[in-house]
This record gives structure tokens, sequence and C-alpha cells, in this order.
């Protein structure tokens, strides 16, 4: 599937945006979050809006409202595309994957088949003035956008596109690393504990709020607390 990036219009892109990485199924976090911004501002979920919480369905609806309002895009992540593989296959490995993805135990069969044109047609990138928005990195050889990549774009980034605001590798914080510290990482693991980040790429400033876990202990996977 060919990849596809969105340009703002000259109106939209004086506005602020806000970028909003990884919600993984955290609804509640995520109403949270978007009373704290401003109504007139730009939202950019940058993927993985579905898996792992326990309102994946709630957190899907709501991100497609704002899409369909046209305040927000929502763009591709690594676990919405291998639903989509996983859909479309007719394999014992896309049986076997989907017995065990969240979205699919939630919304069952029909549920998922009922949003699988929508995901499709999710963009995989959104240029703003400066700035750049996607799930994870760009691949290095292509410079096309990447849905699982870190340390090989990480290493390799020249800053050609300006500061690339990414999801997809959780941390306690937000972090910025690759040349010129250009790659901003807003994950901030609202589904293992951590917080929900909506990050600004005018402005420099976050917006955060508590994540699924009310005790407020953060239990990230520990491979990826540190950046390394």
């Amino acid at each position: 599937m060919a990849a596809m990036a969105l340009t703002p219009s000259s109106p939209v892109s004086r506005a602020h945006h806000w970028v909003i990485a990884d919600v993984h199924g955290c609804a509640d976090s995520l109403d949270r979050l978007l009373a704290t911004l401003p109504a007139s501002d730009r939202l950019i979920f940058c993927g993985d809006v579905i898996n792992r919480g326990s309102a994946i369905l709630a957190a899907m609806e709501r991100v497609w409202s704002l899409v369909e309002s046209g305040r927000a895009v929502w763009l591709r992540g690594n676990h919405e595309q291998t639903l989509l593989e996983d859909l479309q296959g007719d394999g014992w490995l896309s049986l076997r994957r989907l017995a065990g993805c969240d979205t699919y135990r939630q919304l069952g069969d029909r549920g998922c088949r009922d949003w699988q044109e929508r995901l499709a047609g999710l963009p995989t990138a959104y240029w703003g003035t400066g700035w750049v928005a996607t799930h994870a990195g760009f691949d290095p050889i292509s410079w096309q956008p990447h849905l699982s990549i870190r340390q090989a774009f990480w290493q390799a980034y020249d800053g050609r596109f300006g500061d690339v605001v990414v999801g997809h590798t959780p941390g306690q914080t937000i972090r910025r690393v690759g040349f010129d510290q250009r790659i901003v990482l807003i994950d901030t693991g609202a589904c293992y504990g951590g917080r929900l980040t909506a990050y600004c790429p005018e402005t420099g400033r976050a917006q955060q709020v508590q994540g699924s876990r009310p005790s407020g202990q953060a239990v990230l996977p520990p491979r990826l607390t540190s950046i390394g």
C-alpha cells in the first residue's frame, strides 16, 4: 500500500497544532486531554489509537468524530497497519494474530471489518511548516514514512524535514534525539500507566494527563524507558 501524506492548506498552517501519540484505547485520558486544548487548534493523532487499552472502540469513535468534524487528522501507526494486514490475510498467522489482538477481541470480527475501510484510508504523515508528524519515523534509504522504525532513523536523520514529531517509543518524558535533537519522541506511555501527551510543534509546549493506571505508577516496558 502506497504511503500517503497530508499537507495543510494555508489557513490551517497558521493555526497551532497538537500532536497526540499512542492513545492505545485510553479513552478517558483522551477526553481529559482534549478538554485542556484550545478548541480552535488542529489535532494530529500520530497513530496507534487502537489496541492495549480497555476502551478501544470509544477511543476510535472519539478520534474519528474529530476527523469528520475537520478538526483532526488520524495518522496510521504500526498497530493499525498490522490489524489491516491481518484482516486482509487468510493464513493461519493472520488468524493467530487476530486472536491475540486487543482491538479484535473488543470489537469482534464484524466490528473490525466495519472499520477496515476507514483505517485503510489513514495517511502516514502530516506536514506542517518546519515540522512533520508521523508514527515512528522515516526509512533512511527511501525517506518514506516507516511505521515501526527506531534507532536506524534516529541515527541517520539529517534534519531534512525539520522537526519530526513521532510516537511509537514509550518513555517517561518527552525526549529529543538525533541530528540537532530534531526528532521529538512524545509517547509517554499512557497505556502503561504513564501520561497521555499532546505536543505543539509551533511552540514546543506540551499538555499531559494521567494515563490508564489511576495510581499514577508508570510501568513502562524496560527496554524502551531509555533511548540509548
